[in-house]
């Protein structure tokens, strides 16, 4: 019977695959206002996520279910979604990650409560189509502007929070340069 040796981890048929480079934190894939549409470019800039935030107006639940293929996914509907599948889905979610409260909704103009008051660190929210983010009374409000059809003059971007130590970094990734 054959071993796996130090440092690797033991396959069918004898096959050894060595564990990849530890990383410290959690990443948080963030994607929003898909309206139907999945870019390629948005699966290979979430495919290193720990877990994945959808913020609303997805469009076709074949997404949510390519997604899941990824990492866990915290997922509210938008106000384009009006189909029977997207009435299972709440107006609102929480993530917790590492320690930090995430609230996700698709309107920011809806939020219905004071992020840090409620303990929240982050507020998530889509709808806009415009990335942003910016801190207000130490809650970062993060929208990771529009994955789905190019509207208007937006560019198409995905969004990513790092966790690590109780500290959270952003980014907004833009996946489709330039004008379709």
């Amino acid at each position: 019977m054959g071993g796996a040796g130090v440092g690797g981890e033991l396959c069918s048929a004898g096959q050894v695959r060595t564990p990849a480079p530890t990383r410290t934190g959690a990443i948080i894939g963030i994607v929003s206002d898909t309206h139907g549409l999945l870019r390629p470019e948005a699966l290979a800039a979430l495919r290193d996520s720990d877990y994945i935030i959808h913020a609303g107006d997805i469009g076709d639940p074949a997404i949510l279910k390519t997604l899941e293929g990824i990492a866990p996914v915290t997922a509210i509907c938008g106000n384009v979604d009006r189909e029977a599948w997207a009435k299972k889905l709440p107006a609102t979610n929480v993530l917790e990650v590492g320690g930090i409260f995430i609230y996700v909704l698709h309107n920011l103009r809806d939020i219905d409560l004071q992020p840090e008051a409620a303990g929240f660190s982050i507020v998530v929210s889509g709808h806009s189509h415009v990335p942003r983010q910016e801190t207000k009374n130490g809650v970062l409000y993060f929208n990771p502007g529009s994955a789905g059809p190019r509207r208007f003059q937006l560019p198409v971007t995905i969004g990513r929070l790092t966790v690590n130590d109780g500290k959270v970094s952003g980014e907004i990734v833009e996946i489709v340069p330039g004008f379709e």
